[in-house]
């Protein structure tokens, strides 16, 4: 049977990440858990929010047989729902541990734990970004509350990110980091003065300086504009990708009379000025684009780029284009010590994200 935590407060701590030695790991490094919240909301998936749950239930099977999978559910209802699609979707529920926080969302990316990690023995500890719905819906305020839980739930120290002393907002689809000191986000996302402004008056240099304090990195770099649909404006995990230390996976659009043609060339452009955090160049490799994708008329930010690294397997969203044998082909040769796996994403991706939009890594 599935184990149910219970939660024991963890006071936050005033010190930043950085000054105590903690930095964020890449998402490669070895997970203790992967993050997830049962999906619920009619918003989210117009009336796909069941068909979107067997496709959770196959997320759940392919991850458990590396790590744990701890599901926050709204209610106990919610969790003997998840079970029934879980056990005949054939996941293993002895991996599986769900915890009871009501959630207004599910993309756990952006509203889960953002873990740091210091020392030879791992300590591991929790970032506290403030989620607010992208500064652009209201219904926030459960989720906000998610590092809180999780923090207590696992007795881990909670570091309040702030700077100017007002809580600072990024979410984790928002940075992409290499674990050795370098990070990457965009400008449309958190430099755009006048759309879905997460911090109100605060520029690159203050943004840049906030992330090194709180996720222990070096190095920020700063990548255009993501593709058209982007309920987020611009997050960096459908854009570009580490899958080493120092080769990352760039999306690419060839067809110049394609709307996403500009923004993701300018990237291209932007992208050879980056140097890691030893100075040297990463190695940049192409992932093609699927085909344009609708839904009620308007174009979905379908991307190959919003993989999830598990222990057991990479997961990548697939969109039933002949492009998803060639993008799971690159990322095979690329990962080298893990399975690359297709999952089905034409229904995830109607709410504006897929795999790695919903998952978030509990390094080990």
């Amino acid at each position: 049977m599935p184990k149910h935590k219970a939660a024991n407060e963890t006071p936050a701590s005033p010190a930043t990440p950085a000054a105590l030695g903690f930095a964020m790991p890449a998402e490669w490094e070895r997970h203790e858990a992967t993050w997830l919240i049962w999906p619920h909301n009619q918003v989210d998936w117009p009336d796909k929010v069941d068909t979107v749950r067997w496709v959770y239930g196959e997320i759940v099977r392919k991850v458990c047989p590396g790590e744990v999978v701890r599901i926050l559910v709204n209610g106990k209802a919610d969790e003997n729902i998840a079970q029934r699609y879980l056990t005949r979707a054939g996941a293993d529920l002895r991996r599986v541990e769900f915890i009871l926080h009501p959630t207004n969302r599910g993309w756990t990316r952006d509203t889960g734990p953002i873990f740091v990690k210091r020392g030879a023995r791992g300590e591991t500890a929790i970032v506290h970004f403030h989620f607010n719905a992208w500064a652009k819906h209201d219904d926030w305020q459960k989720d906000r509350r998610v590092p809180e839980t999780a923090a207590r739930l696992l007795g881990k120290r909670l570091f309040n990110a702030e700077c100017n002393g007002k809580d600072f907002v990024i979410e984790g689809g928002g940075i992409e980091v290499n674990g050795r000191g370098t990070l990457l986000t965009t400008e449309q996302c958190y430099l755009d003065p006048k759309v879905q402004v997460r911090n109100p008056g605060l520029g690159r240099q203050e943004i840049e300086q906030t992330l090194q304090r709180y996720l222990g990195v070096t190095n920020v770099f700063w990548l255009v504009a993501g593709p058209v649909g982007d309920d987020t404006h611009g997050h960096i995990d459908d854009i570009c990708r580490f899958v080493n230390p120092k080769t990352l996976v760039l999306i690419k659009e060839p067809n110049r009379k394609d709307v996403n043609y500009r923004p993701l060339a300018r990237n291209w452009e932007r992208i050879q000025d980056l140097r890691l955090e030893d100075g040297t160049r990463p190695e940049v490799v192409p992932l093609p684009m699927p085909a344009p994708l609708y839904f009620a008329g308007n174009r979905l930010p379908a991307s190959y780029a919003n993989f999830y690294i598990t222990n057991a397997a990479v997961l990548v969203p697939t969109f039933n284009d002949p492009n998803d044998r060639i993008a799971l082909g690159i990322l095979g040769e690329l990962f080298k010590d893990r399975p690359v796996i297709g999952l089905h994403a034409v229904d995830l991706v109607v709410g504006r994200g897929t795999v790695h939009c919903l998952t978030q890594q509990q390094p080990a």
